[in-house]
């Protein structure tokens, strides 16, 4: 069968020379704003990692191939396409055997990361346990790669459309060190805090570099969650937030919106709701999470 996986040049030999490299999602370009802002959200990302000394690798699937360090015809490529799917695990062996297109997942794009080496990978939040999961067991594959996949991702926590308490339990129960970055609250995305207070609390990227060793030197399998809080500044109001998020959900109840179609369906009732203030503060918690992403990467 033809090659499925490729490094890019610079990526590979900034892995060589064991220079800081970040991982980079494409599901960001490819669901997670709307054209032209997907395409000025990815380029500044990259811009922001390599202003810190980091050589970004963003990842995706081209053609079937899965992709660590897209070249920016592709990012332009996927940032204007509508019907590039959306990539987790489970997906990337029928997306390869077709020779589709991916925009890679928190899940997939932590795959591809640790098969190179990469060991930081920055991203808006991860996705956790839904709201309702009791009953409908809809639970992210992002948190079962974090348990299996040793990969650190610097986030803005969770997604607050989901339930964060039971996010948090999750990670507990598979054995995921969750690290506040300087705060003892849990941030929920769009806010700084979720009401949950974070296990352990950190104060420097070399601090954070030291738990991930640590982690490996013990023998632990599994990734880090950092959770780096979105700054005051562009946070949304959390009480006017959780009053869209339950409208938007009995909405997508009633519609029958389910499985990996709530999420995306939540997001743009509440940039809808907030006049496009959330794509703001999600556009700059991602620049903030590259941003610490390339610092811990340095120090490790």
């Amino acid at each position: 069968m033809r090659s499925v996986f490729a490094v890019s040049r610079e990526v590979a030999s900034a892995l060589e020379a064991r220079r800081p490299v970040v991982a980079l999602e494409s599901t960001i370009i490819t669901h997670g704003f709307p054209y032209p802002a997907n395409l000025e959200c990815a380029l500044e990302a990259e811009r922001v990692a390599r202003e810190e000394g980091a050589v970004p690798a963003t990842i995706g699937v081209v053609k079937g191939v899965l992709t660590v360090g897209l070249a920016a015809h592709d990012i332009e490529r996927f940032a204007s396409a509508r019907d590039i799917a959306k990539a987790s695990r489970r997906d990337l062996p029928v997306l390869a055997a077709r020779g589709d297109d991916g925009g890679t997942t928190v899940a997939a794009t932590m795959f591809a990361a640790a098969h190179v080496g990469i060991r930081v990978f920055a991203t808006g939040g991860i996705g956790g346990v839904h709201r309702g999961a009791e009953h409908t067991f809809d639970v992210s594959a992002d948190l079962e790669e974090l348990a299996r996949t040793d990969v650190a991702v610097v986030c803005a926590g969770a997604k607050s459309v989901l339930d964060i308490g039971l996010t948090l339990e999750y990670l507990e129960t598979v054995g995921v060190p969750v690290l506040g970055y300087r705060t003892d609250d849990f941030p929920a995305f769009y806010t700084p805090t979720s009401g949950f207070s974070v296990p352990h609390r950190v104060e420097s990227p070399a601090e954070i570099a030291r738990v991930i060793d640590a982690k490996r030197a013990l023998g632990l399998a599994g990734g880090t969650v950092v959770a780096n809080p979105i700054e005051g500044r562009h946070a949304l109001d959390p009480v006017e937030l959780e009053r869209i998020t339950a409208g938007a959900l009995a909405a997508a109840e009633a519609e029958g919106v389910t499985g990996k179609d709530v999420t995306p369906f939540l997001l743009a009732a509440i940039h809808e709701a907030t006049d496009g203030a959330s794509e703001e503060a999600n556009r700059q918690l991602v620049y903030a999470n590259v941003r610490l992403a390339a610092r811990v990467a340095a120090a490790l």
